[in-house]
């Protein structure tokens, strides 16, 4: 996203092929005040945070109690990182940075990013589980691999923390890999094994550390990702695939996915999914019912201690919101009714329908009238991290209460 000023004039436009350039729309300084100072008090009129606050009582418990991991799957809103890492700081300030806990390996895909970590790979891996490259089903905790078959092959971490863990799959005739801690070789583990998750695990020294790991053989391996926890504080980890729908995460291996979920023992998992739903022409009620409430059950099954919270999609669509938004949302709303989880309405959050117009005069949505800006996506971040704080202190005080009775 570009900002540039042009007499006076903010100009918002996206990066573009030089054939093809991005509409450009003209803001002044005075229309993007007025639309920032008409968002805040929409958002400050929008009513009660949550729907059905009880239902984060777990995520609560575990706030007082710590650690805490966060998983938070979803869309490209979520891929990005800008959001969840808006949560991440203000969480980790507050009560602690646990680390960057659950990190995907290498660079599985164009734009990858952590704000918390730096990743990096050699060209030869292999990419499964996005859109394009759907792959088999066994694909881990973030719903992507890596793969690669020849030897020297490496990936790269740089982050903070003091206990790593590396997830892979395990498969008959797998290849081996060095782990190499801070240019020291630390280990040399294998892959091969009865096909299902694998796991090797280690204890650091507290700080920064550069991890690498290269592949020895000629031989299959297949790379999950890699954490790294500290003992106290909060890990908020991003798990977004561009241009996924919910359904996506019942096509994943339920085995291997639940063992990596049980792996981080989160206390909260968070299913920010909708905008791509919305857009689509196959999108029906009924089955949107049923793959969310299968999903839901998924989610029990492999964190029964962790709190569910459902987000739905922001406002979309330039002309006309996309075509079924809001057939999605009331969808959202009657499902977390039904399913007992939390749901918090980003779309009546940012103001309503069309609030998306206003959004990108503020500096705040991007062109594409979809996805938001860096600016944005802070926004909502620490929107939702505040009203759960103030939840957080509401359950206390009417905990108190009740004790006092």
């Amino acid at each position: 996203m570009l900002c540039v000023t042009l007499a006076g004039t903010l100009v918002w436009a996206t990066a573009a092929k030089k054939k093809k350039q991005a509409p450009v729309q003209r803001v002044t300084a005075a229309q993007q005040a007025a639309a920032r100072e008409e968002i805040a008090r929409r958002m400050a009129a929008a009513g009660p945070a949550f729907e059905n606050p009880e239902a984060l009582g777990l995520f609560y418990k575990s706030l007082a109690a710590g650690p805490v991991h966060i998983l938070q799957f979803g869309d490209s809103h979520t891929a990005s990182d800008d959001w969840v890492n808006a949560m991440r700081t203000l969480l980790q300030t507050k009560f602690g940075d646990g680390g960057p806990g659950f990190v995907q390996a290498g660079r599985p895909f164009k734009g990858y990013r952590r704000f918390d970590a730096k990743a990096s790979a050699s060209p030869g891996w292999h990419t499964e589980g996005t859109m394009a490259l759907r792959g088999d089903p066994d694909q881990g905790l973030s719903g992507i691999s890596i793969s690669a078959a020849t030897p020297n092959q490496t990936i790269g971490l740089t982050a903070s923390g003091e206990a790593l863990s590396i997830f892979f799959l395990a498969q008959p005739g797998g290849g081996r890999l060095e782990l190499t801690v801070d240019g020291q070789s630390m280990d040399v583990f294998t892959t091969d094994g009865t096909p299902g998750p694998g796991v090797s695990t280690y204890a650091l020294l507290p700080g920064s550390h550069d991890l690498s790991l290269r592949t020895l053989d000629r031989a299959p391996v297949r790379l999950y990702g890699w954490t790294l926890d500290n003992k106290a504080g909060v890990t908020f980890e991003t798990l977004g695939i561009n241009g996924a729908q919910a359904h996506l995460m019942l096509g994943w291996n339920e085995a291997i996915w639940a063992a990596e979920v049980a792996a981080r023992s989160p206390s909260l998992v968070i299913l920010a999914y909708g905008t791509n739903e919305a857009n689509s022409h196959l999108w029906t009620l009924e089955d949107y019912r049923a793959d969310m409430t299968a999903l839901i059950a998924r989610v029990r099954r492999a964190a029964p201690d962790a709190a569910i919270l459902m987000i739905g999609p922001p406002d979309c669509g330039k002309l006309h919101p996309l075509l079924h938004l809001s057939e999605v949302v009331a969808a959202q709303h009657e499902i977390s009714r039904e399913q007992g989880v939390a749901f918090f309405d980003l779309r009546r959050h940012q103001g309503g329908a069309g609030a998306v117009k206003l959004w990108v005069t503020a500096g705040y949505g991007q062109a594409d009238y979809i996805h938001l800006t860096g600016e944005g996506y802070r926004l909502v971040g620490e929107t939702i991290v505040n009203a759960l704080l103030a939840n957080a202190l509401l359950e206390r005080q009417n905990e108190q209460a009740r004790k006092n009775n």
